[in-house]
């Protein structure tokens, strides 16, 4: 297995779709599955539902065996690229800030003192 992070839109392009590879996501790992589709005990039309997208909770769902499991293993090609929203980061820093002065005026309201 190679370690190399691919991001959601490029994995997107290995949707099964005019002979290309066939992508699926399984927690933050990605596996190229086109050479295992075939012999996919549900049936390549399964795979080819989640193709180039994540298939998480479908796969979880199912219960697969501790074997189908195994052999996921060798068809695991890298990792999603957690693509950071910076509108997100920013406004998560400003909810961190306005948490802290919050905090910090109620620490000071209940420990007045008259020292």
């Amino acid at each position: 297995m190679s370690k190399i992070l691919y991001s959601l839109e490029e994995i997107k392009l290995y949707n099964g779709v005019n002979q290309a590879k066939t992508w699926i996501i399984i927690g933050e790992s990605i596996y190229d599955v086109t050479d295992y589709m075939n012999k996919h005990p549900g049936g390549r039309e399964l795979i080819m539902e989640y193709a180039g997208n994540d298939a998480t909770v479908a796969f979880n769902n199912f219960g697969h065996s501790f074997n189908a499991k195994n052999i996921m293993k060798l068809y695991k090609i890298g990792k999603v690229l957690k693509e950071r929203n910076l509108m997100n980061d920013k406004n998560n820093i400003k909810d961190n800030i306005t948490k802290r002065r919050y905090l910090s005026l109620l620490f000071s309201w209940f420990c007045k003192c008259d020292c």
